[in-house]
């Protein structure tokens, strides 16, 4: 018999108030008549022999809504798709989005850098915010010059949704990769209180408040803040970082509601791009150095405000509209690129950047959904509409000019404003943008089920070019993509599935287009994929596989008969791999969780001018992409109220440049930790984050630099609920 393990229950839906002893007998009966497309989903825990309950390893029985419009959980979905919760990431001391995503979600890796904002993920051998999505509550905010800074923390996160492959068919242009959901907690009926202190050796000093519950029986509500500064773990390296969220949700009668929320973030991140190579290798003495000039600052000011509509029309009849409006400020001024120079024995600093971001966008997004039967088959359908207004303002002191040389080990760091570049307006872009988009589920049989999809895009760029008039022109662009699939569930919690998908991406960020590419179109990838997926033991274990071939066209490479002239859309660039996950809740408290990612990942035709000469990169691999990724994570619950865990991050070696020359070594990270619960309401937990001090690069934003991982790090943290 396996032993029971107390653990706090997902979020379950806000019930509707109304829906009691006092409800109409008409609403009754239109509650029980109503009719169900999809399978009953199963709870997302199981229980024990003794009645306990125990959480399910990947979360296959529980709604996953990003690979999904259609209300369908991980099984019923011939796709990809993974939910990471909050208490996975909050057992693991997960603070970031970044770390919650690479160290549980399988095949994701960090491309994480100050330029892009630090939400920058590789994923299927696509990388950057051009090929992998990243969206809160399933609403993106359009991507400025390859820049997104919210969210960022996960204290506000109920759970983290991905889905691998294609997902243009439900988010539009820009996902060729996959897509990363942010989903925040929601008003709750039944009240809640926690409160957490944490530091660490780094001397991060993090703290953080969650409140929800009712303030009458038809409004309920949730608010979170938490905020955190630090001195670093490189030179003059200090940070700090906020974020608030506040939501509200009205039960205005029995089948409609309204929630209204807001969200910010105002963050100071780290101002450290990276560490020079010498001779082609990280020099252990540098490990600790910060480059950038001594008054080098980042600042990222972020708002999201959302008014979501839920209305039940009519037996099978639903109606959702989220109105929103997002605005993002950003400033950087540094000095960005580092290079070992051995004639002279220095590092030469280039590339004095002084840029300010102010975004906005508007939105709405509008679907219905649609239960009931054709030719006496369960079919749930959903169609709906999604429009964009965003205005991108960007300031900058290109062409990014000043110079300086430091010694590499002994040196005054100087003055950003060595360089005399004045900062001034660069450009303005309006996107105005609509798609219109269905997804349907048909029950061919009562095993048997087809899942389809498709989404017409139509984005139209005005840009204004303020120092180079004649750049400004104005473009349309346009994109269909979809996806169809079969599930078959021979037996109960068993899946089987293929399918095929159709996706875009832009050849550069849409707002950030420049004139030398107004006249090509959005590129397009191809997907096929197969795989399986099974829960048994009631729950407690749970695995998938699954096998793709993504191909990508429309990349631009240099026209060879005019190089300095304009490119060619004729470039290819592939990928084909295999993804496994387990999770086993297993006796005596054990319990596992693994998976891994094995691609081929390639450039089957793409090229660029060096030197004036075209130098062809077919049969490379793309560059910050490895191949091979691994995430492994035991727990012990070893006594009672104690519970130890370790895991192990495995990354796979990646290239930094497109010739792949210099080659950024693969690397183990294994962070480990032990939770001891006095009480029911009480955590303690020491943490020790890289224990074997790893020295490892992440990302190389320049050639011959790498941005390294965080050393040997320890925190200690005081969970309370009240």
């Amino acid at each position: 018999m396996l032993p029971p393990l107390s653990v706090s229950p997902s979020e379950a839906p806000a019930a509707k108030p109304g829906r009691d002893d006092k409800r109409s007998s008409a609403a009754t009966s239109r509650s029980r008549s109503r009719p169900t497309a999809a399978p009953t989903v199963a709870p997302a825990v199981a229980a024990t022999q003794g009645g306990a309950q125990q959480p399910s390893a990947l979360n296959l029985n529980r709604q996953n809504g990003s690979g999904s419009r259609l209300g369908l959980t991980p099984l019923q979905i011939p796709a990809s798709v993974e939910t990471i919760t909050s208490q996975t990431i909050a057992e693991r001391g997960q603070h970031n989005v970044t770390d919650a995503i690479t160290q549980n979600a399988a095949g994701f890796t960090a491309l994480s850098a100050p330029g892009n904002g630090g939400l920058s993920f590789s994923t299927r051998g696509f990388a950057g915010s051009n090929s992998v999505m990243t969206l809160y509550d399933g609403t993106r905010l359009y991507v400025g010059s390859g820049t997104l800074t919210f969210p960022f923390d996960t204290w506000s996160a109920d759970r983290i949704e991905v889905l691998r492959g294609p997902a243009s068919v439900l988010y539009g242009e820009g996902a060729i990769g996959g897509i990363v959901n942010v989903i925040p907690k929601k008003p709750t009926t039944t009240p809640t209180n926690d409160a957490e202190m944490s530091v660490d050796s780094n001397m991060t000093r993090r703290l953080s408040f969650d409140s929800g519950g009712p303030i009458n029986p038809n409004v309920s509500y949730r608010v979170n803040a938490t905020g955190n500064m630090s001195d670093g773990w490189v030179d003059r390296d200090r940070t700090s970082n906020v974020a608030v969220s506040a939501a509200v949700r009205v039960q205005a009668s029995d089948n409609l509601a309204f929630t209204l929320s807001e969200d910010y973030g105002d963050r100071s991140p780290s101002r450290y791009f990276g560490t020079p190579l010498i001779n082609g290798t990280i020099v252990d003495a540098l490990r600790f150095k910060n480059y950038n000039a001594s008054d080098s600052t980042i600042r990222y000011q972020d708002n999201w405000t959302r008014f979501k509509t839920e209305w039940d029309v009519a037996d099978g009849i639903k109606v959702n509209n989220t109105l929103y409006y997002l605005t993002s400020e950003r400033h950087w001024r540094d000095i960005e690129s580092y290079t070992w120079n051995p004639a002279i024995q220095s590092i030469s600093r280039a590339n004095y950047i002084e840029i300010f971001h102010d975004q906005k966008q508007a939105g709405d997004r509008w679907d219905t959904t649609f239960t009931g039967h054709i030719f006496g088959l369960e079919n749930r359908l959903v169609t709906g509409f999604d429009v964009n207004h965003i205005e991108f303002f960007h300031t900058n002191n290109s062409p990014y000019s000043g110079t300086s040389s430091v010694n590499p080990y002994v040196f005054d760091p100087g003055s950003f404003f060595a360089t005399t570049v004045p900062t001034t307006p660069g450009f303005n872009a309006i996107v105005n943008q609509y798609a219109l988009f269905a997804e349907d589920r048909l029950a061919l049989t009562d095993q048997l089920s087809l899942v389809s999809g498709v989404r017409y895009d139509r984005p139209e760029v005005d840009r204004t070019d303020y120092k180079v008039p004649s750049n400004s022109f104005d473009v349309s662009l346009s994109g269909t993509s979809w996806r169809t699939g079969l599930v078959y569930e021979p037996i109960r919690d068993l899946a089987f599935y293929g399918q095929y998908a159709v996706g875009t991406d832009p050849v550069t960020n849409l707002i950030s287009l420049s004139a030398t590419q107004k006249t090509f179109q959005l590129a397009t990838g191809r997907q096929t994929e197969i795989g399986v997926k099974q829960s048994f033991w009631g729950g407690r274990g749970e695995w998938t596989l699954a096998g793709y071939e993504i191909v990508k066209n429309g990349l631009l490479i240099p026209d060879p008969t005019n190089p300095a002239g304009l490119a060619l859309q004729v470039g290819q660039q592939s990928s084909r791999g295999v993804e496994a996950s387990v999770g086993l809740v297993l006796n005596d408290g054990w319990r596992i969780d693994a998976n891994t990612a094995l691609l081929r990942a390639r450039y089957d035709n793409f090229s660029q001018t060096v030197g004036g000469t075209i130098v062809s990169y077919a049969g490379n691999v793309p560059i910050n992409v490895p191949q091979q990724v691994s995430n492994v994570w035991l727990t012990w619950d070893f006594a009672p109220g104690w519970t130890v865990y370790g895991g192990a991050q495995i990354v796979g070696q990646a290239y930094s440049d497109l010739a792949n020359t210099i080659a950024m070594p693969s690397y183990t990270v294994v962070n480990t930790g032990v939770r001891w619960k006095p009480d029911d309401r009480t955590t303690v937990a020491f943490r020790v984050y890289n224990l074997f001090d790893k020295v490892y690069a992440t990302v190389s934003p320049y050639a011959g630099q790498w941005i390294l991982g965080m050393p040997r790090t320890a925190e200690l943290s005081v969970n309370v609920k009240f």
